[in-house]
């Protein structure tokens, strides 16, 4: 059995889910306490992923990463790096399709923290940073780390976004969900069974992982 797919796999995952927590966490605390008139239509394209078709979003990516479009030409021209069918393209796809969830459950964990304890730290004289990294994350710390698994999770499952911008490049965009699906087409149901048990395994994993984090947050707060 050839685990190459598995490991690019780990690593397109591992990848997003660190770049996500890094821009995720700003732009949820964002959407969580702004009153700006454009909170609404952020949120809904931050959201946009979970209703859009992956194929739809992976053809238009495909366009802007194509050397023909003026994004692809000029991270071509600048940075000598082409992104259609390419695992730097595979991460920006990605880091798009599983936006929302890392956003979404931050901005609910940042709504859940109690208002008094930013109020308390405020009076101290705490900078927003401050207040951010010492009060908000820490009493946060569930909402983060079922943020960070479902991430990863979603983008060990992605399959159309990722067929459509990276193709079957062994080594390069052949994820474990494009060789499952490459394994039934050549009738090799074998090694499909394998690649499915493991993708069926470790979702199990990730579902208990959660609902364990869950259980303890709630036992928390009786």
């Amino acid at each position: 059995m050839d685990w190459a797919p598995f490991w690019l796999t780990f690593k397109l995952a591992s990848c997003t889910t660190v770049l996500l927590l890094i821009a995720g966490i700003p732009l949820a605390y964002y959407l969580a306490f702004t009153k700006s008139k454009w909170r609404i239509p952020l949120q809904t394209l931050v959201s946009m992923p979970l209703v859009l078709p992956p194929s739809v979003l992976g053809f238009y990516l495909l366009i802007a990463f194509s050397p023909k479009f003026w994004f692809g030409a000029a991270i071509e021209s600048w940075f000598d790096v082409r992104l259609a069918f390419s695992f730097t393209g595979l991460l920006i796809g990605s880091f798009i399709f599983s936006l929302p969830f890392m956003v979404n459950p931050l901005r609910t964990g940042f709504g859940s923290v109690h208002r008094s304890l930013i109020e308390a730290a405020q009076t101290l004289g705490k900078s927003r940073g401050e207040i951010l990294y010492h009060v908000l994350l820490p009493n946060m710390r569930p909402a983060v780390v079922s943020a960070s698994i479902m991430t990863f999770a979603h983008t060990v499952g992605e399959f159309g976004v990722v067929l459509m911008i990276g193709g079957s490049i062994p080594e390069k965009t052949k994820v474990a969900s494009i060789a499952l699906f490459e394994a039934v087409e050549q009738m090799n149901y074998s090694m499909a069974h394998t690649y499915a048990l493991v993708l069926v395994i470790f979702s199990w994993c990730v579902l208990f992982g959660i609902h364990v984090i869950e259980s303890k947050n709630n036992a928390g707060g009786r």
